[in-house]
């Protein structure tokens, strides 16, 4: 598993549950409270600092009425391909990339 994946795996609890949050339009603290968890769990989770157990991360998504759903698939190593490919470019050339991928997140939130 190269770095972006890995990236994605340790950000996706922190990533799933701050949309899910907003979607409800809920702060973290109310979340919090509707999960019976500390609101520092939530702040935690959402930045990345701390990795739910599964029952944890479930209790948490049951309290706004959502549920994980998983799917076993065969790994897909696109992302190795990338990460490859990217080892063989300048500081100046990644930067460029990052920013035309953060310019294109904010238009996918924008829209």
């Amino acid at each position: 598993m190269g770095p972006t994946t890995t990236r994605a795996v340790e950000g996706f609890a922190g990533a799933m549950l701050k949309l899910a949050r907003e979607d409800k339009r809920l702060t973290q603290r109310e979340l919090a409270a509707a999960a019976g968890v500390p609101h520092t769990t939530i702040a935690k989770i959402e930045s990345g600092a701390r990795q739910p157990s599964w029952p944890v991360l479930c209790r948490i998504l049951a309290a706004v009425d959502l549920e994980m759903r998983v799917r076993l698939a065969p790994y897909d190593d696109h992302d190795d391909v990338l990460d490859a490919t990217e080892a063989g470019l300048t500081a100046r050339q990644r930067e460029a990339r990052g920013r035309i991928q953060d310019d294109f997140l904010a238009s996918l939130r924008a829209s």
